[in-house]
Order: structure tokens, then C-alpha cells, then sequence
């Protein structure tokens, strides 16, 4: 178990190196990472579970397994905290992007894509960055949230005014099922698993291998994108 905690406070203390390797090793092979894409089944909203998926899950999962009672208490108190990030999310980032097309006067295609990006909710790995650096996981999870239930609304209408006129579909319900399952329901069963069984020492044991599982997986769910 030594050798285990020593590994785990290696990959999540030099996470970047962990990523770089990953990377370099799925340029070389990239048939090695394939399988991250296998599509298991879909659900009643149409969306399609992949390995990926699953690995989210555990990444979700292992963060809702460092938070207490104390952290949801905390961030119910923070509404206008949740607020001011989602605000921050689809006002600095769009308009970041905007200004960088027409300061390095990217073509259209580049322009369009690097604005799309600018405009879409942050995703999971902004919790995994707070969950390995010990930042506020709950406020993340709690933004990141936020920001996604907003997406259908703010990512076309800020895409259509930057990018004169583009329209982008999304499809509202699927995405609020996505999120449900992909985030808030692994944070509810890591979150459950913690009050249950926070108190055993095995358990705390397994709690300290949790950041490298999560490194892993990160570098795992990206390696086909």
C-alpha cells in the first residue's frame, strides 16, 4: 500500500508529465487509446455511453469522495459566488476568443472553431484541475454545473452575435440528462461512500490512491480527442 501512495502522490504531484507521456504515447500508437471511444448503449435521451463516459463517472465519482457535509453547506451559502463565475464563464471567454480571431487574423473555419470553443461551458476537467491542485472541488462541480444548464441558451446566442450570424443546434434535454449522469449523480455516490465509510482507516487509505485514478482517467477520457 506504501508503494501505492508513494505512485499515487507522484502522478497527481507531476500531473502535467503524466499527460505529456500519455500524449506522446498515443501520437506514436493511437490505435492504444481506441477503445476510450466503444459505445455501450444509449439512454432514453438519445445520449450514447462510451468508455469515456464511464471513466467521467469515476473521475466524478473520486471527487465526490473528498467532500463533506460542510462543503455543500458552504457552497448553498455562495449562490452569488456561482453566479458571478457562470457570468465570468460567458463573458470573459467568448470575448477572449473574439479578440484573439482578429488579432492574429485567423481564417474563417479557425475563427469559427476557436469561438465555439470560447463559448462552450466549461467542462469536467476544470473540477479535476481543482480536485488535484485542493482547490474549492464543491464550488467547481457547482459552477461547472451552472454554466452547462445555461449552454443551450448562451452558446448560441453569443456564437450567432461573434461570429456574425452562425447558428449552433443544441439539444437541451439530452445535455440536462448528460449532466446528471456524468456529474452529479458519481459526486452523489462518491459524496454517500464518504459519509458512510469516511471513518474506516481502509477506506481513508483508498481516498489518498483517488487523485492518481482521477490523473489516469483525465489522460485516459482526452487521449481520442
Amino acid at each position: 500500500m506504501n508503494g501505492l501512495k508513494k505512485a499515487a502522490k507522484f502522478m497527481s504531484d507531476h500531473t502535467a508529465l503524466v499527460v505529456i507521456a500519455f500524449a506522446v504515447v498515443t501520437f506514436i500508437w493511437p490505435a492504444w487509446m481506441g477503445w476510450v471511444n466503444h459505445a455501450w448503449f444509449t439512454d432514453f435521451a438519445t445520449n450514447k455511453f462510451t468508455s469515456q463516459t464511464f471513466i467521467i463517472g469515476i473521475i466524478m465519482m473520486s471527487m465526490g469522495m473528498s467532500m463533506t457535509t460542510q462543503d455543500f453547506k458552504i457552497l448553498a451559502q455562495r449562490p452569488l459566488d456561482i453566479f458571478i463565475g457562470a457570468a465570468a464563464q460567458y463573458g470573459v471567454m467568448p470575448f477572449l476568443a473574439y479578440t484573439l480571431v482578429h488579432l492574429l487574423h485567423l481564417p474563417a473555419d479557425l475563427a469559427l472553431g476557436l469561438i465555439l470553443v470560447g463559448c462552450c461551458p466549461g467542462g469536467v476537467s476544470s473540477n479535476v484541475m481543482s480536485y488535484l491542485c485542493h482547490g474549492d472541488v464543491a464550488f467547481s462541480v457547482g459552477m461547472t454545473t451552472a454554466s452547462t444548464l445555461l449552454s443551450p441558451v448562451m452558446t448560441p446566442l453569443l456564437i450567432s452575435f461573434l461570429a456574425s450570424g452562425a447558428t449552433v443546434q443544441i439539444k437541451a434535454f439530452p445535455m440536462f440528462v448528460s449532466i446528471i449522469e456524468t456529474v452529479i449523480l458519481p459526486v452523489a455516490v462518491g459524496f454517500i461512500l464518504n459519509a458512510t465509510l469516511g471513518k474506516h482507516e481502509k477506506f481513508r487509505e483508498f481516498q489518498q490512491l483517488m487523485p492518481a485514478v482521477s490523473v489516469l482517467c483525465s489522460v485516459r477520457a482526452s487521449g481520442e480527442n
